[in-house]
């Protein structure tokens, strides 16, 4: 008979225990619900926003990566102003946000139905972080039609932040536009 020192039991308990943990996140990866059929129209291009093209294919997603205490995102600038590049008036609050308030639109994933909605997550970029209020949902399923600004679904991975939080990151002129950030729940 084999006998184990009470370290290398938990030793490979521990082991264990990480490799599940590892197959439980993989398990949870977000793929793909389907492709949406784009159609194009008005679409406002304030910010550089991307218009929607006739005929072409666009993913679709009902999920976004689990959120940890340093999820990976794309942050993308959005104006949550009345006739900016947004659309309509926010999904937490039916209203308009200044594009001088800390806010964000998470995608459909981590926006959660709403569970997110008027809380504050903190946003990394740069060696630098911020508080934002999620007041709207940047719809990774749903595009290509009048709602929606012509514009595409979200891709599952995104924080579309106010002009007020990509300056209080201190990034400005020619960076904004997308940048990889961390975020978590404050």
């Amino acid at each position: 008979m084999t006998m184990y020192s009470s370290e290398g039991v938990a030793g490979l308990v521990f082991m264990v225990l990480l490799l599940l943990a590892n197959i439980n996140l993989s398990m949870q990866a977000c793929n793909s619900s389907g492709f949406l059929n784009g159609k194009s129209g008005s679409c406002n291009t304030d910010l550089n926003a991307e218009c929607c093209k006739s005929g072409e294919k666009y993913p679709q997603f009902k999920c976004s990566p689990p959120v940890t205490d340093k999820t990976r995102a794309t942050m993308t600038i959005n104006s949550f102003d009345e006739g900016g590049d947004g659309g309509g008036e926010s999904a937490c609050d039916s209203r308009f946000h200044s594009d001088k308030e800390l806010v964000v639109a998470l995608s459909s994933g981590w926006f959660d139905d709403g569970s997110r909605c008027n809380k504050k997550i903190r946003i990394n970029a740069k060696g630098k972080s911020v508080l934002a209020k999620v007041v709207d949902e940047c719809d990774s399923v749903n595009g290509c039609d009048e709602e929606h600004d012509f514009q595409p679904p979200c891709r599952n991975n995104i924080v579309d932040a106010s002009p007020a939080v990509w300056k209080a990151l201190g990034i400005t002129g020619e960076d904004v536009g997308e940048l990889d950030i961390t975020w978590t729940d404050a």
